[in-house]
């Protein structure tokens, strides 16, 4: 399986999963969790969405920029980005344990790092 193919999986898992964990959200948390903590949960499944969404456009649409690595590496970024960013927000929302927001920046951070190689890639392949 080549990268592309693989992103392309992801993302649909990543875009499958923001909608699941924003309808578990909007359903199944809305009585269970305060106002702040909802609103937590929420922004990880937006940016989950956000960037499961950039995922699937340059897998299906931008066939060119993979011949960088840099698209794959912006790629993983993003997949560790909404690993530590959401999965940080989507934990501190439900167990309430305010040290685990200390993760949330790493993920971010990750997140930043894949959009500047996606843009070092487009950079170096759409001359």
């Amino acid at each position: 399986m080549n990268t592309q193919s693989l992103y392309l999986r992801i993302a649909s898992v990543l875009g499958g999963l923001a909608v699941a964990l924003g309808a578990f959200g909007a359903h199944g948390l809305k009585q269970r969790l305060p106002e702040e903590m909802l609103q937590i949960f929420e922004v990880g499944v937006r940016y989950q969405f956000y960037h499961a969404l950039a995922m699937l456009a340059i897998a299906v649409v931008a066939t060119r920029l993979w011949e960088s690595r840099l698209t794959s590496a912006a790629c993983a970024a993003w997949t560790l980005g909404v690993i530590l960013f959401s999965g940080s927000l989507y934990l501190l929302a439900l167990t309430g344990a305010r040290w685990i927001g200390a993760i949330t920046p790493f993920g971010g951070m990750a997140f930043i790092v894949g959009w500047a190689m996606l843009f070092f890639a487009a950079a170096a392949t759409l001359r």
